[in-house]
């Protein structure tokens, strides 16, 4: 179903090295999971009503309530840079 060029390219685009082995194996277990995706897609799904999630979520959220830390000064002191109360860290982001 899924072929050893296929597996190549998407480790490719992905940056990942795959040793021989590796892309063997990864073309076995793929070609595995198309199978049983094309096998899901022969059920019939008519009745069924669509879901985002097998199990219902409830109380996901709470109140975002700012708490002391009792060893406050004794984290930031630890850090390896800190500005004030805030622990300094490198910048990651443009700012563009």
């Amino acid at each position: 179903m899924i072929d050893l060029e296929q597996v190549r390219k998407v480790a490719l685009l992905a940056r990942l090295e795959l040793t021989p082995e590796e892309e063997q194996q990864f073309t076995t277990q793929l070609s595995s999971i198309l199978e049983y995706v094309e096998q899901l897609s022969e059920l019939d799904t008519e009745a069924v009503e669509p879901t985002t999630r097998a199990l219902e979520i409830n109380n996901v959220t709470r109140q975002d309530v700012a708490e002391s830390f009792p060893a406050r000064e004794q984290m930031l002191d630890s850090a390896p840079e800190r500005e004030e109360d805030y622990f300094k860290v490198p910048k990651i982001l443009d700012e563009g």
